[in-house]
């Protein structure tokens, strides 16, 4: 074998040579799992090229394992799946599942107005011919006369040394064909932190507006592909400079730029944005913090202001980026329920335990953010430490000393007040209930009343001492309990 599988992978494949010897054909492994094994990444699933009819190949191999798995085909497309569990076919203690996709080999051709080809049987050459990037085109003989040998037409193993992302065939025609894969060169970039060569990559930008016709949703998925690599920021400037992001996402291009009037200028904020990216990176693969990340300053561009002897102002950007978060979530099509919130939630109070840090901090001020973050404070406090992006070494330590005594202060707090996900003592239908009332305005005043009295501190968070301040509240609105 010229790459290095584990022993559970290659009884795996053995198995599969083993049906193309008896369908009489040729299969190879090819794509993704070569490339992944010559780098040295983890990799979970095969896909398999067969000189005939893939579906078949799969039900041949599936008949070889006992249990025999079951074959998901999908005769319109000729592709079938199997999933083996590694630890019923081999001494693996573990449930893992091991994909195994089959297809036939293949040629394509496209129409200009269309991603969708016209697919035809082929060759391997043709199957290769037809892949994406010179290193998704590796592929490992399983047959039986040279069952592991190496087939590189492309020069794959010398772009995967140079570290480079290329087409195999002309650039132009392969992102013309599929411009899907634009993003996929620009998301192998970012995992692999590889460079596109610089014909591919022009290539790119020559037909950036062909991104038009793929759909939003796998636009997205190659987003957050982006998003959950080691360092973003290499990914979100390619696709700057290459003008995709100008078409998929035009807020953050907004971001460009670092404006000057006389001699007063603010940092670029897409460059800014980018570094809190990678520094959120560095903390949590949670991909909704991430996001968070990437949005937190969104509404600087549309509150951007020169202020004589001030300089550059963005006075509520976090409550103009916090509006702007629905919109752009449905637009990419990311989900709109509690991840969109919770993203929301952070750009909105991204800036709240920053303006802790330089004011002599009341315990009013600590439970306020309590109570507005919840269960979300922790992320909270991330993304803020995120956003310290000055290259001043001091400067930064002094912010983060300055993070450490908000955050010493709210464990005070929290075990004297359990403000986190905290609600009133008193509810709206107690109240209705005591004064006998109906839903109004009255109701939403006492009980608001009450919460900011505990929040201020004027009232213990107790049952007895809200009901008491309630009372109070409800006599000056000339309320009077039901007897």
């Amino acid at each position: 074998m010229d790459i290095e599988c584990s022993q559970e992978e290659l009884f795996i494949l053995k198995k599969v040579a083993k049906a193309t010897e008896q369908l009489n054909t040729k299969s190879y492994l090819i794509g993704g799992f070569v490339r992944d094994k010559i780098i040295g990444r983890n990799t979970k699933d095969a896909d398999i090229v067969c000189l005939q009819d893939g579906i078949e190949l799969a039900h041949a191999t599936a008949n070889l394992f006992n249990p025999k798995p079951y074959v998901a085909f999908f005769k319109n497309f000729g592709t079938a799946q199997i999933k083996i569990n590694l630890s019923k076919e081999t001494a693996n203690n573990t449930d893992e599942l091991f994909d195994i996709e089959f297809v036939g080999a293949r040629t394509e051709s496209y129409r200009s107005n269309s991603r969708k080809p016209i697919v035809q049987p082929g060759t391997l050459q043709d199957d290769q011919n037809r892949r994406d990037f010179t290193i998704n085109a590796l592929a490992i003989s399983l047959n039986k006369e040279d069952f592991g040998k190496l087939i590189d037409p492309f020069d794959g193993m010398k772009h995967i040394e140079q570290g480079m992302i290329k087409t195999p065939l002309e650039p132009s025609q392969t992102f013309s064909d599929d411009p899907l894969r634009m993003m996929r060169a620009i998301r192998f970039a970012t995992q692999l932190n590889f460079t596109i060569e610089q014909n591919t990559f022009d290539a790119i930008a020559k037909n950036a507006e062909r991104i038009n016709i793929i759909s939003q949703e796998r636009i997205t998925d190659e987003l957050n592909k982006i998003m959950l690599s080691p360092k973003p920021s290499i990914g979100f400037d390619l696709l700057s400079k290459s003008g995709l992001l100008q078409i998929i996402f035009p807020q953050m291009m907004a971001l460009h730029g670092a404006e000057y009037v006389d001699n007063k200028g603010h940092k670029d904020n897409f460059y800014h944005t980018l570094q809190v990216v990678d520094n959120i990176c560095a903390n949590t693969n949670d991909l909704w913090l991430r996001w968070a990340a990437l949005l937190h300053d969104i509404g600087k561009p549309a509150t951007k202001r020169f202020e004589e002897n001030v300089g550059w102002t963005f006075h509520g950007h976090e409550v103009v980026g916090a509006k702007m978060v629905p919109k752009i979530f449905s637009k990419l099509k990311l989900p709109l329920n509690e991840k969109m919130r919770f993203v929301q939630k952070l750009v909105a109070l991204h800036l709240r335990p920053i303006s802790l840090t330089k004011e002599n901090i009341t315990d009013s001020a600590i439970r306020r953010l309590l109570f507005d973050a919840g269960e979300d404070i922790d992320a909270l406090m991330i993304l803020c430490k995120a956003d310290i992006t000055s290259k001043n070494k001091q400067k930064v330590q002094r912010y983060l000393n300055n993070f450490s005594l908000v955050e010493e202060r709210m464990k005070e707090v929290e075990a004297k007040d359990h403000l986190r996900n905290w609600q009133p003592p008193i509810s709206g239908e107690l109240i209705m209930q005591t004064f006998h009332l109906q839903p109004s305005r009255k109701v939403g005043i006492i009980k608001d009343a009450i919460r900011e009295a505990i929040l201020d501190g004027e009232i213990e968070n107790s049952f007895d001492a809200a009901y008491s301040f309630m009372l109070i509240k409800a006599k000056e609105l000339n309320l009077q309990p039901v007897q």
